[in-house]
């Protein structure tokens, strides 16, 4: 997934080619049992999604790794909302039972990843993400998610869609749009959320500290619902500790620029 957006980035690829790229991506994933074969219900027992499984995975992982690569398009939004999901998704993934510690501690170094490059991407930004940092990290974000929540979580039919509320939000609204202008889904434009907050008279920073306070809700919200108050807290605590870091790193860039 990473060099299939490298060579986007450096070619612009069909958007259709890329699409059969991620199609085959997923489907290998789900050969190797990365898979969503059972649904949690929430009122109890355990739907069995049978030949659904296939279709519903790879929609699944193609969808959020776009939706992550569609926010890309403001300095430090993508990063941001990447840091929140992934650590929201690495504390569930420790609270479920039984526990998933390797998937807790690849989302956990995912965010220390963003948190890294954040310094480089706040607004004014000297590094951009990319197609191929967008696309790889929105890979792990939907694989983490059904390793580390769909397999364990009781409320797994909902947590995924609070943890990844926002790109889940921004690719819905995206797509239903394109399609009812006629349009294709899969073609950019500058239509996006973000756009529409920036139109409204919202200043870059202001766009991504709103919409990172909308993952933070969904994230918090997940956490609460997914496990224990003690793992609850603990999550609010680092998202505190989070939003003070990149508070500090975003006023130290604006001083730089």
């Amino acid at each position: 997934m990473f060099l299939l957006g490298l060579v986007d980035d450096v070619y612009n690829l069909d958007a259709k080619f890329k699409l059969i790229i991620q199609l085959s991506i997923a489907t290998i994933v789900y050969l190797l049992g990365v898979k969503i074969d059972t649904i949690f219900n929430p009122f109890g027992g355990a739907i069995d999604l049978g030949m659904f499984s296939y279709p519903i995975t790879v929609l699944w992982i193609v969808g959020i790794s776009n939706a992550v690569n569609f926010i890309d398009g403001v300095d430090g939004l993508a990063g941001s909302v990447i840091t929140v999901n992934s650590i929201t998704l690495a504390l569930i993934a420790v609270s479920t039972t039984p526990a998933q510690p390797i998937t807790a501690l690849i989302g956990f170094i995912l965010a220390g990843s963003m948190l890294a490059f954040l310094t480089f991407n706040f607004n004014p930004a000297k590094i951009f993400m990319g197609d191929s940092g967008a696309l790889f990290s929105g890979f792990l974000l939907a694989t983490l998610s059904i390793a580390g929540v769909m397999k364990g979580a009781t409320l797994a039919i909902l947590l995924p869609f609070l943890v990844l509320a926002v790109p889940i939000m921004d690719i819905t609204y995206s797509s239903l749009r394109r399609i009812s202008k006629g349009k294709s889904p899969f073609v950019a434009d500058a239509e996006h959320i973000h756009h529409k907050l920036l139109k409204a008279g919202f200043s870059q920073k202001k766009t991504v500290a709103i919409l990172t306070s909308v993952a933070i809700a969904g994230g918090a919200a997940a956490t609460y619902f997914a496990g224990t108050l003690k793992h609850y807290f603990i999550y609010i605590a680092v998202l505190i500790l989070i939003m003070i870091i990149l508070s500090i790193v975003s006023v130290l860039t604006k001083n730089e620029g």
